[in-house]
């Protein structure tokens, strides 16, 4: 006995409206998120060799008994400090784009105790000129709160807020600004943001995870301003 025309259309309709649910209330990330600035003069400057600067909160003395690469500060919970996640984090990405060189790690550790503490730009123009780079980044965490829950049914979610600069070594001053500040959402609260959240298979990101999506951002979008050709 063939089922009725309507109660079909009526299964079908209730199958849609489930996947529709499970999308709608499923997490991403909204776009947005992430904005910059830069000088206007950014692309006829000399950038090929850049330096990560550490976060004053990740002592001198600690950094150079570090093994060698990256390796954050745990903190007394066993996870990585936030401020030397988001140094590290940028090290990385940008280690893995071409056209510039990024100053080893090493290299960092070996003069960090001749980098004074205090204003930013003294830090930043003392640590280029030591390692010989164009351009320092310097980072810092305006928020970090980690996901309370599981990734697929976080009660509470991650939310991220960093700010990165790229220096002018030479000048003294800053030529781009990247600022990134994202709370996870449901789809449902953003359905532009499809894209993003295929892309995550619908999970709720760890903090670090969330930092990692925008530092990748941040240091994309910077790389296509200063190599345009090379994006192409």
């Amino acid at each position: 006995m063939r089922k009725p025309l309507n109660l079909k259309l009526t299964i079908k309709n209730s199958k849609l409206l489930f996947l529709c649910g499970v999308l709608f209330w499923s997490c991403t990330l909204g776009p947005g998120n992430f904005s910059s600035s830069h000088s206007t003069d950014l692309q006829t400057r000399t950038v090929r060799r850049i330096a990560v600067l550490p976060p004053e909160s990740v002592t001198a003395g600690a950094r150079a008994q570090a093994p060698a690469g990256p390796s954050p500060a745990p903190d007394k919970g066993g996870k990585r400090e936030p401020a030397a996640l988001l140094s590290d984090l940028i090290y990385s990405v940008v280690a893995a784009l071409p056209r510039w060189q990024i100053v080893s790690d090493r290299e960092v550790r070996e003069v960090l105790t001749m980098v004074p503490g205090g204003a930013q730009i003294s830090r930043v123009k003392r640590l280029g000129e030591l390692v010989y780079a164009d351009a320092v980044f310097s980072a810092r965490i305006v928020r970090f709160r980690e996901r309370v829950g599981e990734e697929w049914g976080a009660r509470s979610p991650a939310s991220v807020a960093f700010v990165v600069d790229l220096w002018d070594v030479k000048r003294g001053d800053i030529m781009w600004s990247g600022q990134f500040d994202e709370t996870q959402k449901p789809l449902s609260e953003n359905i532009f943001a499809l894209g993003e959240f295929t892309q995550r298979g619908g999970r709720w990101l760890t903090a670090e995870e969330l930092t990692h999506e925008g530092v990748k951002k941040a240091m994309s979008q910077l790389h296509q301003i200063l190599y345009p050709r090379a994006a192409s």
